[in-house]
Parts: C-alpha cells; structure tokens; sequence
C-alpha cells in the first residue's frame, strides 16, 4: 500500500452475492487454490460484489487473469442476475481470445450455474472450476481485489447515484488499477506492466531459439 501511496480505509454494509440454492450443475474445484499462473489466460477467476449509493446497490462483476491480476472483463448493473457475469465474461473473451482448456474458475452462484452462462464457457472450450459451497478462500485472489477496489475507492466516498459510481470504477481499473498499482506478488509491477515484461522474455527467448537454430542450418550447409 506505501508503494502506491494509499492509506486504508475499512469497512462497510454487507450483501450476499452468492445464492447457490438452485439446482443447476456444480463444476469441480479444478483451481483448488493455486493462483498462480505461468502465462496469460491460463487461470481467470470472476465474482461479483456490490456498491451501497443513494439509488441504492451497484453490482460488480470482474475476471481477473491469475497470471498478472488483471482485471481483463468486468460489468456493473443494479441487478445480480446471469446477464451481469455474462457481460463481463463476453468482455474478457473479446479482450484476451483464450485458448482452450483456460480454467475458468467462480463460487457457485446460479449467474455462473446458468446454462446461459455455461454455454457460452463450453463454446470457448474453457474449462470450468468452482469453489466449495460458502468457502471465500477458494477464490481468495478475486476477493483481495474487490477489498482492493472497495478500501481504495470506494469507501473513500458516499455515491449520489449508481452512473457516477460506475464511472469511478472504470476509471480505478482502467486508469489505475491495471496500469499504474504495483503488487507485492508481481514484484512491485502494475498488472500492465508485469505482462509486458514477461511478453519481452519471451520475445527475447524465442529469438535466441531461432539464432540457434539458424546457426545449426548454416553449419550443415557449411559441411
């Protein structure tokens, strides 16, 4: 937090966001608590949280990429629904084109049980990961970040109405967030910043590669 120069600010109302009294399907806990990733869109994980305003509760649904905490799909409406995860979902596949197999791990709440929501998983060939029933820990990563969001903006502000609290979010995400807030776990990088520094080791890897094997041409043709 002293890195990024913000004091905390806690706490709040609280709202379940949860209801996982339906009779749609439970995928396993694939993820089983490993956040961590090797490359981009191998793990995301989404959740949804509220915002108290003046109108009244703001939702927030977000996908976060395990391998650099980005938030690469998120949406906000004044109702919880399967349409809210939908939307944000739709963001991420648009943004990031995951290959097949991306674990795609949520609690399991009816927005991510729905068979909406699951057609559109199976479509892009993720593969599907849900916590245990009421156990937060599970999908830890995500709930740092909304406590993140909420101790950094959102507490820090009594919002009129729910456009102007909308506003504010994608302004932290995407003016602050992704870009500019540097983590402890990516060695003090913003989540940007931590993907571009590993896209340059790999660019770099993979031109080393292609010096060697060029090098080995020239010798068989050189004999």
């Amino acid at each position: 937090m002293r890195q990024n120069g913000i004091s905390v600010i806690r706490t709040r109302k609280h709202k379940a966001t949860t209801d996982s009294n339906h009779k749609f399907n439970i995928a396993p806990n694939l993820l089983d608590r490993d956040f961590n990733a090797d490359a981009p869109n191998q793990k995301w994980a989404g959740d949804i949280t509220y915002i108290w305003t003046r109108e009244g509760w703001l939702y927030l649904a977000v996908i976060l990429d395990l391998h650099s905490r980005r938030v690469v799909g998120w949406a906000v409406s004044n109702r919880m629904k399967r349409d809210l995860a939908i939307r944000a979902l739709k963001m991420a596949i648009a943004f990031r084109a995951p290959p097949k197999g991306c674990i795609h791990h949520t609690d399991r709440g009816s927005q991510y049980c729905s068979h909406d929501h699951q057609k559109i998983l199976r479509q892009h060939g993720f593969s599907v990961s849900m916590s245990g029933k009421g156990n937060c820990y599970d999908n830890a990563a995500v709930e740092t970040l909304f406590k993140t969001i909420k101790a950094e903006l959102i507490w820090r502000d009594t919002w009129q109405t729910r456009r102007k609290a909308e506003m504010a979010i994608f302004g932290y995400i995407n003016g602050f967030y992704n870009p500019r807030r540097r983590h402890s776990a990516l060695g003090w990088k913003s989540p940007v910043a931590f993907e571009l520094k590993v896209a340059k080791r790999a660019l770099g890897a993979a031109q080393k590669h292609d010096r060697s094997i060029r090098r080995v041409l020239n010798m068989s043709v050189g004999a």
